[in-house]
């Protein structure tokens, strides 16, 4: 680690991959910065070795434990005068911080609308946007009284959750007893239109890069055991009516510069988009990696700049003709386990151009980002969208992975 200096600027970054889905030591220099990381034990794996300290803590959604932490960290480097939190259950906490050390960057109001799901779509409501209707709910009878007039299935979810965690389609009145009702929860009417993710920046008035992709399977199948794909639009059309349908999304939530991850219900017959959800951050799975790999822009240094109070970078001004996509196969056991049989994808035809698994007797960890720590997780290019979901498809059913559940006694370090 790098010595401490009080004439450096302190940059106190929150972080909790294991993957460098953040370039951190490209996006600030770490020798004219004290750069400070507040990060999980499994984080520290893509800590840069340039660090000026690392603390670890359990949790970095914990906002007493990061103030704490970061409290500690300004005694030894000083006052910070940059806070960063990229993902997305950090955010809030991120703003927090900003507001109580006077650091510039997004706010907690600025943010508010992109985590409270009953904002966010009341957001959208009042601009006239359209979006699936919704309520806010405390108990099953109120469930009941919403299907009454908007039909089942009916779709639950936490106000803040992320990843699909918690989110359940109720089928009918039998359903009832899966929520836990422990907290206000959002209840949505189901719309059976194929979800479309769209991936950009916005500068405050305009997009200046978007990209929309639409999923194989979903991302609430995922949490269910199914892989999760995703595949970029080659349809010249349907992107534009996608990125104009963004546009009046992005308008109606903010007028600051953000990158998004929004989605989606795509009806082609109609040209339809109707809103589902947005978040103010880069879009998770293969995304950070995709963009940077194929079209040359890096969303989550854009994210980091934002946090800093600086713009976004504007996108090149030439890229290639080429659509990615990606593949994420689930745990294959109930983690943390071992892995005990797993099968390279790449260097096939119809193969992906990268592949992230984990050797044959490594452990996958039951840590906090979800779509990180899974069974496999691939990458894939093409001159089209089809080109692209037939390669999916074939790793999809060629892939084998399996694991053995460990008990903490075997666990590494235990």
């Amino acid at each position: 680690m790098s010595a401490a200096s009080p004439h450096r600027p302190h940059i106190v970054v929150v972080n909790r991959w294991r993957e460098r889905y953040a370039d951190y030591a490209r996006y600030v220099d770490h020798t004219t910065h004290a750069v400070t990381y507040v990060t999980t034990e499994v984080g520290t794996a893509s800590v840069p070795s340039t660090a000026a300290e690392i603390v670890t803590i359990e949790a970095t959604d914990d906002l007493d434990a990061v103030r704490a932490a970061i409290r500690d960290l300004a005694g030894r480097h000083g006052r910070p005068a940059h806070i960063v939190a990229l993902k997305e259950d950090d955010l809030l906490v991120g703003a927090q911080l900003r507001v109580e050390w006077d650091c510039p960057g997004p706010r907690p109001a600025d943010l508010r609308p992109f985590r409270d799901k009953h904002t966010m779509t009341q957001t959208i409501t009042k601009a006239g946007l359209p979006v699936p209707p919704s309520a806010l709910i405390e108990h099953p009878r109120q469930v009941e009284e919403f299907a009454a007039v908007h039909g089942w299935p009916v779709v639950v979810k936490p106000l803040l959750g992320s990843s699909s965690a918690g989110v359940i389609r109720l089928d009918g009145p039998r359903d009832l007893t899966a929520p836990a009702f422990d907290e206000p929860l959002l209840a949505q009417a189901f719309n059976p239109h194929p979800i479309h993710h769209v991936d950009g920046v916005f500068t405050g008035t305009e997009l200046s890069v978007v990209r929309s992709s639409h999923y194989l399977n979903t991302c609430m199948g995922f949490r269910e055991g199914t892989v999760l794909g995703s595949v970029e639009d080659s349809d010249q059309k349907l992107s534009a009516i996608i990125a104009e349908a963004s546009r009046q999304v992005m308008r109606a939530l903010t007028d600051r510069p953000t990158v998004f991850h929004l989605e989606l219900f795509v009806d082609q017959s109609s040209s339809t988009c109707t809103f589902l959800e947005v978040g103010a951050r880069t879009g998770g799975a293969e995304i950070p990696f995709i963009w940077r790999e194929l079209h040359g822009y890096d969303l989550m240094e854009n994210g980091f700049r934002i946090q800093l109070g600086l713009p976004p970078h504007e996108p090149p001004a030439h890229q290639r003709e080429e659509y990615g996509g990606w593949l994420l196969v689930p745990a294959p056991a109930q983690r943390p386990c071992r892995i005990t049989e797993v099968t390279s994808m790449t260097g096939r035809h119809n193969g992906p151009y990268r592949e992230e698994i984990l050797p044959i007797g490594e452990v996958l960890p039951q840590a906090d980002s979800y779509y990180e720590h899974v069974g496999g997780r691939f990458r894939f290019r093409g001159q089209s969208s089809a080109e692209v979901e037939m390669a999916i498809r074939a790793t999809a059913a060629d892939f084998r992975v399996a694991a053995r559940p460990l008990q903490h006694a075997e666990l590494p370090g235990s």
